[in-house]
């Protein structure tokens, strides 16, 4: 199992960070697709279409969100913890991901930097 710790800068403000990454209306539009989510601890989730599937474990509105990630029939909990903070520039978002399969680490780093927060940092900057 490896670990993932990485910040990203999005120009947007932590509230507006945290409604994209917590409405199922601005995750799709971000992402560009179907996605189910609700803010709601206990609640499960996907996303990208079903690629990324999990549960919903805090909410701290604008500021935390942790989530456990399904892989398989892993048995140690694979957990995301997104944290966002003020920043010059909008937000910075500390991104801290726990006991990710060895086999799946490459593929979900680079869905991390690209697809994820690529895609987010994007979708406020008009690229």
């Amino acid at each position: 199992m490896k670990d993932y710790k990485k910040y990203f800068t999005i120009t947007a403000r932590p509230a507006e960070i945290y409604l994209a990454l917590t409405k199922e209306a601005t995750i799709e539009l971000w992402t560009g697709d179907k996605a189910e989510m609700q803010e709601l601890e206990g609640s499960e989730f996907s996303l990208w279409d079903g690629s990324i599937v999990g549960v919903n474990l805090q909410f701290e509105k604008d500021k935390k969100i942790v989530q456990k990630w399904y892989f398989g029939d892993q048995q140690e909990e694979s957990i995301v913890t997104i944290k966002l903070h003020p920043h010059k520039i909008g937000t910075s978002v500390e991104l801290n991901h726990t006991n990710i399969p060895e086999e799946d680490y490459d593929d979900i780093v680079a869905g991390w930097n690209e697809d994820y927060f690529g895609s987010l940092r994007d979708f406020y900057t008009g690229e």
